[in-house]
């Protein structure tokens, strides 16, 4: 076995155990989270549910990818998953890489539009169970329970699902829907629309060469919210500093392709902004509340 097929290998098993291990800690405690009568294997399921939906969403969102760069031939790496399992995700999620340059527009959009979209076609139905599957308690705020800043869907689905929250109350937390909690960051999250993320290929491919002055100033724009937010207006603004720091590593201009000219046509062009359109319902600014 080669070293570009093992490495990714390795990594593969060590995230689904880091998924596992960090699982555990999203079993289902209710409201006041204090875990009496869980037991061992309580644990172990609770880890294997969570790292089984989080694993099928990141592998859904990364062989959407690697799939259509085999298609177009493309040269690409396998997916590389990375393991974390000192945060609450147990992931920082996966990258392929791929040699800029060799796609066209429309094949660049094709690679980057399948990611997200498969990701979700996962992400979703997985929100819907880990709903079906949660109540509303009455939250304590002394409660060692997790509180998740919910983006826009999440909170349609909750609330047409198990209905409206009343004054101190709050849906809660199980595996599966910690999973699919995830699912929805990790996309809209990627569709920042800003360097190589899967939101800046879009952006290029839709807008060519006008997609990196864009990319810049919303860059602009997210650093003053972190440094001035984070003075002034809520601390925890401060996490996405790492992020930021980043990007702005990696660049946030993006690269020609192999042919800008070459058109993508109206289909692929309203599926590139509605996929973008997905971002402002997917993202929360303060993921953890506290």
């Amino acid at each position: 076995m080669s070293r570009a097929t093992l490495i990714p290998l390795l990594l593969y098993v060590a995230t689904w155990f880091s998924t596992w291990w960090v699982g555990r800690m999203h079993i289902d405690l209710g409201a006041g989270g204090t875990g009496r009568g869980v037991t061992p294997t309580d644990l172990f399921w609770a880890g294997l549910q969570y790292a089984a939906a989080v694993m099928a969403i990141l592998t859904a969102h990364e062989l959407g990818h690697y799939f259509q760069s085999l298609r177009y031939r493309i040269p690409a790496t396998l997916p590389v998953f990375i393991p974390m399992p000192f945060n609450p995700f147990g992931t920082m999620g996966a990258i392929i890489f791929q040699r800029p340059g060799v796609a066209t527009r429309r094949q660049l959009f094709d690679v980057a539009v399948s990611g997200p979209l498969a990701g979700l076609v996962v992400t979703i139905p997985l929100c819907v169970y880990g709903l079906m599957q949660s109540r509303i308690e009455a939250f304590l705020p002394t409660a060692d329970a997790v509180r998740l800043g919910d983006p826009l869907i999440l909170k349609w689905f909750a609330a047409a699902i198990l209905g409206p929250l009343g004054p101190n109350e709050d849906y809660i937390l199980n595996p599966v829907l910690m999973a699919g909690w995830v699912g929805l960051f990790i996309t809209a999250l990627n569709l920042f629309p800003v360097g190589q993320l899967d939101g800046g290929h879009l952006l290029y491919c839709l807008l060519g060469r006008r997609a990196n002055v864009i990319s810049r100033r919303l860059f602009a724009g997210v650093l003053a919210i972190v440094v001035l937010g984070g003075l002034f207006v809520d601390e925890r603004l401060w996490a996405w500093s790492v992020m930021v720091l980043l990007v702005g590593m990696t660049g946030t201009g993006h690269p020609p392709t192999a042919n800008d000219r070459e058109p993508l046509g109206t289909v692929r062009t309203a599926l590139g902004w509605l996929t973008l359109a997905f971002l402002p319902l997917g993202f929360t600014p303060i993921p953890f509340l506290g």
